[in-house]
């Protein structure tokens, strides 16, 4: 069984998530999505409800592909969780050449860590490139309309989150 992980703190999940998500299915026979719990980041969302998100968005992925998709949340070493899960491949996604050079560390590292597990980039969408979770959260903050960036249940979610606050 071919198992890749696409971790990330999806912190919320975006629409870019979900492209690189649906592509990285047709190339694995399961999909873990590695939640990863980093404390330093303060995430907006809990764990919980992020595992929620990220599994309620990818069923209709799942169901369409015939991958099985399961969340997983973290908070060791990304090569450590990859060998926990059985993945033979980390998938990540990349926007623009920036992140690659953050990425090309990770990948030295990774595989002085562990050669056997390889890692894939997968080029976000052209309408997806742009999109970040911290820039989504902000302007959601701000009361922009985020409709374009993540999904409507996310959106709702969001709305909740800052009218809660606001």
């Amino acid at each position: 069984m071919r198992i890749g992980l696409y971790p990330g703190t999806f912190d919320p999940v975006t629409n870019g998530h979900l492209d690189i998500i649906g592509r990285a299915s047709v190339l694995v026979d399961r999909l873990v999505i590695g939640i990863a719990i980093n404390r330093d980041k303060k995430p907006l969302f809990s764990l919980e409800d992020r595992v929620e998100m990220i599994t309620s968005e990818c069923a209709p992925i799942a169901k369409r592909t015939g991958t099985e998709i399961i969340a997983h949340p973290f908070e060791n070493l990304l090569i450590d969780c990859a060998r926990d899960v059985g993945a033979g491949t980390i998938i990540r996604g990349l926007r623009a050449v920036t992140d690659f050079e953050y990425e090309f560390q990770m990948v030295g590292m990774n595989r002085a860590l562990d050669s056997s597990i390889e890692t894939v980039f997968l080029m976000a969408g052209a309408q997806h490139q742009a999109i970040a979770s911290r820039l989504v959260k902000e302007i959601a903050r701000l009361g922009g309309d985020v409709s374009k960036f993540v999904p409507p249940a996310v959106k709702a979610a969001l709305d909740k989150k800052f009218g809660e606050h606001t």
